[in-house]
């Protein structure tokens, strides 16, 4: 059986990168982790090909070859995937999807064949058992969670590895909290599951052997979930995992929480551990309680990120306005805070409402939803109804995206970063190949960024500085700059 696995487009957004990926030469930030997983579980004789549509087009010989279509998807990619199953019935080939943006809206896509929903350790084996009996049903779903521990590891030969700017695995599913607005514990549970510290170490050692030696992003929703596995287990092993290795340094989702443990801190680090993603949300302490977001309530937030800085994890964050809670001074009040905190990549989007959260049977008992949500953080749209004026709201976001990502602003934000950042030691490749990649990258920034760009004078203001007072991290200022071009092109192309 020849099966096609098809990922679909990623729109521009905030987190495709794909203004930045070419300074790099790469197409797209990460392979499909779940299609990579499941291509694992297929039976013996069976041939999985995987076009990911991030990375290169999808050829009529493709289908061709394929007796069946297997897609997995988020949110964020609803229109390719639509414009992928049209093009697939139109071939007449049979159609088989699962992963997130079905799970959460089957209803969406009547022309699919065959729904394998939830997690497919659970429900693929049963639908290749009723294919192979020729009697396969329409939708395969289950309430019950997937021990992780069986999960094989993905398939990173069927990977373009060359075209991609780094790799996803996964440790843990489920986290233990309850924010209002997020999905996470209705897909996959509050018990957060893990795999074992050897599972983790083989994964590596597989991406290892075969030459990898760029970033790895645990893809995790909160790897701190469970906070004793993580100390007394993962963590130690990855730092002997890493004393004879080179590259590869991690980053990672979790919870703000994380400042309060400074030995977990340390030895994340110690691990390889350079970046995190935290859900800060807002500075509104009466929206977060009504968010539910408890772990964020009670702390002096920028003083925290400025301690996971110091540790040397740079901070990712995430920032959501229009809650009801919200009045038209948040706009200032998150710009202040994105900035004082020195949180350079800074993810700020209008509230949504996805299918199967609190939120979502909130406002729909209220009569306050309308349509879909988007999936898409920074495209100003929201399906909810907030109790701001939406004009006020739309104006207060536009806003803050401007302003942030003004060259001004921007560069003034990394400077504030590097100040405090601790750089982490990790042993970089210095391969021929790594050397020719981060010069040309540095070349292509001094052309792009430093002449013609409208932010040149910040850009020379921030290499100078770095230069002469940070020279470590002098990379990590370039890499942040070209950062910058592409939230500044996202923000010009579908905001301002």
């Amino acid at each position: 059986m020849n099966i096609l696995m098809i990922y679909p487009e990623f729109p521009d957004t905030f987190w495709s990168f794909k203004h930045a990926l070419p300074f790099v030469r790469k197409k797209a930030s990460a392979p499909p982790l779940g299609l990579l997983t499941v291509a694992a579980m297929l039976p013996p004789g069976w041939t999985p090909r995987l076009v990911d549509l991030n990375v290169r087009k999808l050829a009529e010989r493709d289908l061709a070859w394929a007796d069946q279509v297997w897609i997995s998807a988020m949110t964020v990619q609803r229109a390719s995937t639509q414009q992928v199953v049209a093009r697939c019935k139109e071939h007449g080939v049979t159609v088989v999807a699962g992963g997130p943006l079905f799970t959460i809206e089957p209803e969406q896509f009547p022309d699919i064949d065959h729904l394998v929903l939830n997690e497919a350790e659970l429900t693929l084996p049963l639908f290749l058992a009723d294919l192979e009996r020729g009697c396969p049903q329409r939708v395969y779903a289950t309430a019950e969670f997937a021990d992780i521990q069986q999960t094989l590891a993905p398939r990173w030969d069927l990977a373009e590895l060359d075209r991609y700017a780094s790799m996803s695995i996964q440790f843990s599913r489920g986290c233990p909290f309850n924010c209002e607005f997020c999905n996470v514990t209705s897909l996959l549970g509050h018990r957060p599951r893990t795999k074992t510290a050897a599972q983790i170490v083989a994964e590596l050692d597989g991406l290892y052997a075969l030459g990898w030696r760029s970033a790895v992003f645990f893809v995790d929703d909160n790897l701190i979930g469970n906070k004793r596995y993580l100390k007394t287990e993962l963590l130690p092993a990855l730092i002997e995992w890493r004393r004879d290795k080179r590259g590869l340094p991690f980053n990672t989702e979790v919870s703000i929480n994380l400042v309060d443990d400074e030995e977990l801190m340390a030895l994340m680090v110690e691990a390889g551990f350079d970046t995190v993603f935290v859900g800060i949300e807002t500075p509104e302490e009466e929206s977060l309680a009504e968010c539910n977001k408890k772990q964020n309530l009670n702390r002096d937030l920028v003083e925290d990120v400025k301690r996971l800085q110091r540790a040397g994890l740079q901070v990712q964050g995430g920032f959501i306005v229009g809650f009801d809670n919200d009045k038209p001074s948040i706009f200032r009040r998150q710009i202040e805070f994105i900035q004082n905190s020195g949180i350079v990549t800074a993810m700020v989007g209008l509230l949504q409402a996805p299918p199967g959260t609190q939120l979502y049977q909130r406002l729909q008992q209220a009569g306050r939803l309308q349509g879909l949500a988007s999936g898409d953080n920074v495209n100003g749209m929201t399906n909810i109804i907030p109790k701001m004026n939406m004009d006020v709201l739309r104006d207060g976001y536009r806003q803050i995206m401007d302003h942030i990502y003004s060259p001004a602003a921007y560069y003034q934000r990394v400077k504030t970063f590097l100040q405090e950042y601790r750089l982490p030691k990790i042993r970089p490749p210095w391969s021929a190949r790594y050397i020719h990649e981060q010069g040309m990258a540095f070349i292509r920034s001094i052309v792009q960024l430093g002449i013609l760009g409208k932010e040149r004078l910040h850009y020379w203001k921030l290499v100078l500085w770095t230069t002469f007072s940070r020279p470590r991290l002098l990379p990590l200022a370039i890499t942040l700059a070209i950062y910058g071009y592409h939230f500044r092109r996202v923000c010009e192309l579908h905001i301002s």
